[in-house]
Protein backbone atom coordinates (compact mmCIF):
# COMPACT_ATOMS: atom_id res chain seq x y z
CA UNK A 1 0.00 0.00 0.00
CA UNK A 2 1.42 3.40 -1.28
CA UNK A 3 1.00 5.80 2.00
CA UNK A 4 0.57 8.65 -0.40
CA UNK A 5 -2.56 10.07 0.17
CA UNK A 6 -3.89 7.60 2.84
CA UNK A 7 -5.23 7.87 6.20
CA UNK A 8 -4.07 6.51 9.04
CA UNK A 9 -4.98 6.32 13.00
CA UNK A 10 -2.39 6.13 15.45
CA UNK A 11 -3.12 5.44 19.35
CA UNK A 12 -0.37 6.95 21.59
CA UNK A 13 0.16 9.08 18.91
CA UNK A 14 1.26 12.38 20.88
CA UNK A 15 4.73 10.59 22.03
CA UNK A 16 7.29 8.26 21.24
CA UNK A 17 6.87 5.59 19.21
CA UNK A 18 3.30 6.80 17.66
CA UNK A 19 4.46 10.03 17.26
CA UNK A 20 7.47 9.07 15.02
CA UNK A 21 5.07 7.05 13.12
CA UNK A 22 2.46 10.18 12.57
CA UNK A 23 5.89 11.78 11.49
CA UNK A 24 6.05 9.40 9.16
CA UNK A 25 3.38 8.81 7.78
CA UNK A 26 2.89 12.73 6.61
CA UNK A 27 6.48 12.91 5.71
CA UNK A 28 5.50 10.08 3.03
CA UNK A 29 2.11 11.92 1.91
CA UNK A 30 -0.61 10.78 3.98
CA UNK A 31 -3.04 11.67 6.63
CA UNK A 32 -3.14 10.89 10.41
CA UNK A 33 -5.31 11.30 12.97
CA UNK A 34 -3.87 10.98 16.67
CA UNK A 35 -5.76 9.30 19.38
CA UNK A 36 -4.09 10.11 22.34
CA UNK A 37 -4.94 11.65 25.82
CA UNK A 38 -1.86 14.31 26.10
CA UNK A 39 -3.90 17.23 24.62
CA UNK A 40 -1.24 19.37 24.95
CA UNK A 41 1.53 17.32 23.36
CA UNK A 42 -1.36 16.06 20.78
CA UNK A 43 -2.84 19.74 19.79
CA UNK A 44 1.27 20.48 19.46
CA UNK A 45 1.97 17.99 16.99
CA UNK A 46 -1.55 19.41 15.05
CA UNK A 47 -0.10 22.99 15.33
CA UNK A 48 3.34 21.93 13.63
CA UNK A 49 2.18 19.43 11.28
CA UNK A 50 -0.88 21.25 10.08
CA UNK A 51 -4.92 20.46 10.64
CA UNK A 52 -5.18 19.63 6.76
CA UNK A 53 -2.80 16.95 7.62
CA UNK A 54 -3.09 15.77 11.16
CA UNK A 55 -6.29 16.09 13.64
CA UNK A 56 -6.02 15.43 17.21
CA UNK A 57 -9.26 13.52 19.12
CA UNK A 58 -8.52 13.32 23.28
CA UNK A 59 -9.45 9.18 23.16
CA UNK A 60 -9.18 6.64 25.67
CA UNK A 61 -8.95 3.60 23.66
CA UNK A 62 -10.89 1.30 26.05
CA UNK A 63 -13.72 3.53 25.70
CA UNK A 64 -15.81 2.48 23.23
CA UNK A 65 -18.05 5.46 22.39
CA UNK A 66 -14.73 7.54 22.24
CA UNK A 67 -12.99 5.53 19.50
CA UNK A 68 -16.21 5.32 17.41
CA UNK A 69 -16.25 9.31 17.81
CA UNK A 70 -12.98 9.41 16.82
CA UNK A 71 -12.70 6.91 13.92
CA UNK A 72 -15.20 8.48 12.52
CA UNK A 73 -14.05 12.41 12.66
CA UNK A 74 -11.26 10.61 10.48
CA UNK A 75 -13.64 9.69 8.17
CA UNK A 76 -15.66 12.87 8.52
CA UNK A 77 -11.89 14.84 8.11
CA UNK A 78 -10.07 12.81 5.47
CA UNK A 79 -12.59 10.41 3.80
CA UNK A 80 -11.46 7.30 4.78
CA UNK A 81 -8.88 5.17 7.08
CA UNK A 82 -6.52 2.68 5.18
CA UNK A 83 -3.68 2.06 7.96
CA UNK A 84 -4.48 1.73 11.83
CA UNK A 85 -1.51 1.67 14.52
CA UNK A 86 -1.85 1.10 17.89
CA UNK A 87 1.09 2.62 20.27
CA UNK A 88 -1.16 3.27 23.27
CA UNK A 89 0.22 1.35 26.58
CA UNK A 90 1.03 1.54 30.19
CA UNK A 91 3.34 -0.53 31.88
CA UNK A 92 3.63 -1.97 35.56
CA UNK A 93 6.09 -3.39 37.79
CA UNK A 94 5.21 -5.76 41.01
CA UNK A 95 5.86 -9.19 41.04
CA UNK A 96 3.75 -11.97 41.04
CA UNK A 97 3.96 -11.69 45.26
CA UNK A 98 6.03 -9.48 47.17
CA UNK A 99 7.14 -8.22 50.59
CA UNK A 100 3.56 -6.47 50.93
CA UNK A 101 1.80 -9.62 49.40
CA UNK A 102 0.12 -11.00 46.10
CA UNK A 103 -0.02 -8.77 42.77
CA UNK A 104 -2.71 -6.08 42.96
CA UNK A 105 -4.98 -7.56 41.03
CA UNK A 106 -6.76 -3.80 40.11
CA UNK A 107 -2.98 -2.63 38.55
CA UNK A 108 -2.69 -6.23 36.51
CA UNK A 109 -6.78 -5.75 35.03
CA UNK A 110 -5.40 -2.29 34.47
CA UNK A 111 -2.18 -2.93 32.04
CA UNK A 112 -4.77 -5.36 30.57
CA UNK A 113 -7.31 -3.47 30.20
CA UNK A 114 -5.27 -0.62 27.72
CA UNK A 115 -2.78 -2.55 26.68
CA UNK A 116 -4.46 -5.56 25.53
CA UNK A 117 -8.34 -4.63 25.09
CA UNK A 118 -7.84 -1.61 24.38
CA UNK A 119 -5.46 -2.48 21.21
CA UNK A 120 -8.68 -4.86 20.35
CA UNK A 121 -11.11 -2.29 20.71
CA UNK A 122 -9.74 -0.04 18.29
CA UNK A 123 -8.40 -2.02 15.76
CA UNK A 124 -12.00 -4.05 15.07
CA UNK A 125 -13.83 -0.67 14.98
CA UNK A 126 -11.33 0.67 12.37
CA UNK A 127 -11.18 -2.68 10.36
CA UNK A 128 -14.89 -2.42 10.02
CA UNK A 129 -14.64 0.67 8.39
CA UNK A 130 -11.90 -0.16 6.31
CA UNK A 131 -13.77 -3.27 4.65
CA UNK A 132 -15.71 -0.49 2.94
CA UNK A 133 -12.84 0.78 0.84
CA UNK A 134 -11.79 0.74 -2.64
CA UNK A 135 -9.37 -2.47 -2.74
CA UNK A 136 -6.25 -1.37 -4.78
CA UNK A 137 -4.15 -3.68 -7.23
CA UNK A 138 -2.84 -5.64 -4.45
CA UNK A 139 -6.99 -6.08 -3.53
CA UNK A 140 -6.37 -4.17 -0.25
CA UNK A 141 -8.25 -2.37 1.82
CA UNK A 142 -6.28 -1.44 5.24
CA UNK A 143 -3.56 -2.77 7.25
CA UNK A 144 -3.21 -2.78 10.58
CA UNK A 145 -0.14 -2.87 12.59
CA UNK A 146 -0.02 -3.29 16.32
CA UNK A 147 2.86 -2.74 18.73
CA UNK A 148 3.89 -5.58 21.26
CA UNK A 149 7.49 -5.27 23.12
CA UNK A 150 10.18 -8.09 23.75
CA UNK A 151 8.28 -8.58 27.51
CA UNK A 152 6.24 -10.89 25.26
CA UNK A 153 9.18 -13.51 25.12
CA UNK A 154 11.89 -12.41 27.14
CA UNK A 155 9.37 -10.97 30.65
CA UNK A 156 11.68 -9.91 33.24
CA UNK A 157 10.83 -9.90 37.22
CA UNK A 158 7.90 -7.60 37.68
CA UNK A 159 6.53 -7.47 34.53
CA UNK A 160 3.81 -10.37 34.74
CA UNK A 161 1.03 -7.94 33.85
CA UNK A 162 2.98 -6.04 31.27
CA UNK A 163 4.37 -9.27 29.32
CA UNK A 164 0.81 -10.90 29.95
CA UNK A 165 -0.77 -7.88 27.83
CA UNK A 166 2.19 -7.66 25.16
CA UNK A 167 1.93 -11.61 24.74
CA UNK A 168 -2.24 -11.10 24.10
CA UNK A 169 -1.35 -9.02 21.29
CA UNK A 170 1.21 -11.41 19.93
CA UNK A 171 -1.33 -14.19 20.22
CA UNK A 172 -4.35 -12.45 18.14
CA UNK A 173 -2.49 -10.78 15.59
CA UNK A 174 -2.35 -14.73 13.07
CA UNK A 175 -6.34 -15.10 13.95
CA UNK A 176 -6.72 -11.41 13.76
CA UNK A 177 -4.98 -11.48 9.90
CA UNK A 178 -6.27 -15.01 9.01
CA UNK A 179 -10.39 -13.26 10.40
CA UNK A 180 -9.75 -10.06 7.87
CA UNK A 181 -8.18 -11.85 4.57
CA UNK A 182 -11.19 -11.86 2.93
CA UNK A 183 -11.90 -8.54 3.45
CA UNK A 184 -7.78 -7.52 1.93
CA UNK A 185 -7.05 -6.14 5.50
CA UNK A 186 -3.65 -7.06 7.07
CA UNK A 187 -2.47 -7.04 10.58
CA UNK A 188 0.75 -7.25 12.28
CA UNK A 189 2.46 -6.93 14.98
CA UNK A 190 5.94 -4.96 16.12
CA UNK A 191 7.64 -6.21 19.04
CA UNK A 192 10.39 -3.15 20.42
CA UNK A 193 13.34 -3.75 22.49
CA UNK A 194 15.20 -0.57 24.01
CA UNK A 195 14.02 2.23 22.65
CA UNK A 196 14.46 5.96 23.52
CA UNK A 197 10.72 7.22 24.32
CA UNK A 198 9.90 9.75 27.26
CA UNK A 199 9.96 6.80 29.67
CA UNK A 200 14.08 6.69 29.49
CA UNK A 201 14.36 10.34 28.69
CA UNK A 202 14.36 11.78 32.22
CA UNK A 203 16.75 8.76 33.20
CA UNK A 204 20.60 9.12 34.50
CA UNK A 205 22.91 8.91 32.12
CA UNK A 206 24.59 5.46 33.58
CA UNK A 207 20.93 3.97 33.20
CA UNK A 208 21.32 4.60 29.57
CA UNK A 209 24.47 3.37 29.23
CA UNK A 210 23.76 0.20 31.08
CA UNK A 211 21.15 -0.37 28.86
CA UNK A 212 22.78 0.09 25.78
CA UNK A 213 24.98 -2.03 27.03
CA UNK A 214 22.56 -4.93 26.82
CA UNK A 215 21.62 -4.14 23.14
CA UNK A 216 24.25 -6.62 20.89
CA UNK A 217 24.01 -4.18 17.91
CA UNK A 218 23.76 -1.47 17.64
CA UNK A 219 24.81 -1.21 21.14
CA UNK A 220 22.56 1.70 21.65
CA UNK A 221 18.32 2.30 22.35
CA UNK A 222 16.35 2.44 19.20
CA UNK A 223 15.13 5.56 17.60
CA UNK A 224 11.53 6.36 17.48
CA UNK A 225 12.05 6.91 13.93
CA UNK A 226 13.10 3.65 13.50
CA UNK A 227 10.11 2.52 14.16
CA UNK A 228 8.10 4.76 12.42
CA UNK A 229 10.14 3.30 9.44
CA UNK A 230 9.51 -0.56 9.99
CA UNK A 231 5.58 0.36 10.07
CA UNK A 232 6.02 2.12 6.49
CA UNK A 233 7.89 -1.24 5.49
CA UNK A 234 4.91 -3.12 6.63
CA UNK A 235 1.96 -0.94 4.96
CA UNK A 236 4.25 -0.46 1.48
CA UNK A 237 5.10 -4.29 1.89
CA UNK A 238 2.01 -7.03 0.80
CA UNK A 239 3.90 -10.19 1.32
CA UNK A 240 3.61 -9.22 5.02
CA UNK A 241 0.90 -10.64 7.29
CA UNK A 242 -0.07 -12.51 10.21
CA UNK A 243 3.95 -11.99 11.22
CA UNK A 244 4.93 -10.64 14.61
CA UNK A 245 8.26 -8.66 13.72
CA UNK A 246 10.96 -8.19 16.62
CA UNK A 247 12.72 -5.03 16.05
CA UNK A 248 15.34 -4.67 18.90
CA UNK A 249 19.27 -4.90 18.10
CA UNK A 250 19.37 -8.68 18.77
CA UNK A 251 18.60 -8.11 23.10
CA UNK A 252 16.89 -11.27 24.72
CA UNK A 253 16.36 -9.68 27.78
CA UNK A 254 17.76 -11.13 31.22
CA UNK A 255 15.35 -12.06 34.06
CA UNK A 256 16.46 -8.36 36.24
Amino acid sequence: MNIQNKVAVVTGGASGLGEATVRNIVANGGKALIMDLNTERGNALVEELGNDKVNFIQTDVTNEGQVKDALAHAVSQFGSIHICVNCAGIGAGQKTVHKEGAHDLATFEKVIKINLIGTFNVLRLAAEIMQANDPNEDAERGVIINTASVAAFDGQVGQVAYSASKGGIVGMTLPIARDLSRSGIRCLTIAPGLFMTPLFQAAPPEVIESLEKQVPFPSRLGKPAEFGKLVQSIIENPMLNGEVIRLDGAIRMAPR
